[in-house]
């Protein structure tokens, strides 16, 4: 039975795949963005060519086959931006899931589809790619709890790239309980160390984490600096849930080169690497994109032509420098995005102010590899915004346990 797609969130609702076996997500159900490799099924990327020049998965993807194995069963293909190079959520060729929290906005993209079908409670959680924001701003702008894990801490085998420096399988929940169980089954290792042992998880109590701690926030200026006046009023509150739960806050400036200048590497270094990834197929097959779409990717083919030798340098640097400074105790706290979600079938120009900005915050933990979770507050007139937690590199589970065991929705 095709689930009910009334929001859009799908474009394969009768994909289902029964759970392989029983575990801790028996009975629950998750859906998979439209990259992810499912025996039989074709994934789209977003964009017709690439379905029309694909064939089926033989098997299914690393990440699919975790969830599968841990008693969840699989329902729905979820929609994604054009090869997952966005973050608005807007589809020309298949159309645009409907944000089911903000009436007229975009749901964020590029895994628009899986935090649509969270949202609205089609599945339990999805899965989605996250490399420039893509799990992080749709977590935000529909208003759940999204997770981006430490680049290389989850198998991307079976996934489609895109820019594999910083590509990384995240995932979607409504609660941070839920959020926290994925990701001991993803992530895998020790949870004293940031890590948990998937084989004790189905005896092991949820909260089995609470001596877990984080001696120090560290509140980036600059990145709430980037706020609208009215979203850093409405996250205050949560930022004092998250400081009472702490040893101690301060505040810093997390880039002192400027934001922008971090961004601007991201961007080179990320347009350089999609171009490698996708280049010749593009080549190849000539696909229609977007305008937009078309623009990034014509500037993609302009960086991989670049000397961006300083670029690298400077992010192996602002990487080194980040994660000497959180440790394995230590959190950044800054806003997801700048506010709610924008206007859908907006001024283009707009639309791209409003990507720049959560570009300007998400080029944080991607530079440096760190783990990101963002959490639901609710924002002027409603509306969802999300305030970040960023924890030190390999840190993951220890940053997921931490903020379940503090966090109370209630409370903020």
């Amino acid at each position: 039975m095709s689930l009910d797609n009334r929001y859009g969130a799908f474009i394969d609702p009768g994909l289902e795949v029964s759970p392989l076996a029983r575990g801790p997500l028996d009975g629950m159900t998750f859906a998979v963005k439209d990259v992810f490799a499912v025996k039989g099924h074709v994934s789209s990327a977003g964009n017709p060519d690439w379905l029309r020049s694909h064939p089926a998965a033989a098997a299914h993807s690393a990440a699919v086959r975790s969830m599968l194995l841990a008693g969840a069963a699989l329902k729905g293909a979820a929609h994604t931006d054009e090869l997952m190079y966005s973050l608005g959520g807007e589809n020309i060729h298949y159309g645009t899931p409907v944000n089911p929290r903000g009436t007229g906005r975009i749901p964020g993209g590029s895994s628009s589809g899986s935090a649509v079908a969270v949202a609205t409670e089609s599945v339990d959680f999805a899965l989605g790619t996250d490399t420039g924001g893509s799990v992080r701003v749709p977590s935000a702008y529909c208003g759940i709890y999204g997770f981006r894990p430490s680049h290389g801490a989850v198998d991307m085998e079976g996934v489609i790239p895109l820019a594999p420096q910083f590509d990384t399988v995240g995932w979607m929940a409504r609660s941070s309980g839920l959020l926290h169980t994925v990701g001991r089954l993803l992530l895998g290792g020790e949870e004293e160390n940031g890590m948990a042992d998937p084989a004790s998880l189905a005896e092991a109590p949820p909260a089995e984490a609470a001596k877990l701690q984080m001696d120090t926030l560290f509140i980036a200026k600059d990145a709430w600096a980037l706020a609208a006046p009215e979203t850093a009023g409405e996250l205050s509150g949560a930022l004092k849930l998250l400081q009472a739960g702490a040893g101690r806050s301060v505040q810093i400036e997390a880039a002192p080169e400027g934001l922008r200048a971090w961004m601007d590497v991201f961007r080179e270094l990320q347009g350089s690497e999609i171009w490698e990834t996708h280049g010749s197929w593009i080549r190849k097959e000539q696909p229609t994109f977007a305008p937009d779409i078309a623009a990034r990717f014509k500037l993609a083919e302009e960086l991989h032509s670049r000397d961006l030798a300083a670029a690298v340098s400077f992010r192996e640097e602002v990487a080194a420098r980040l994660r000497n400074l959180l440790g394995e105790t230590g959190a950044l706290v800054i806003p997801t995005v700048p506010g709610p979600a924008p206007l859908a079938g907006g001024d283009r120009a707009q639309l791209e102010s409003d990507r720049t900005g959560a570009m300007l915050l998400c080029c944080i933990a991607g530079l440096a590899g760190l783990p990101q979770i963002t959490l639901p507050v609710s924002g002027p007139g409603g509306l969802p915004l999300g305030l970040s937690v960023i924890g030190g590199f390999g840190q993951d589970l220890r940053l997921l346990a931490w903020v379940n065991e503090i966090w109370n929705p209630a409370l903020v």
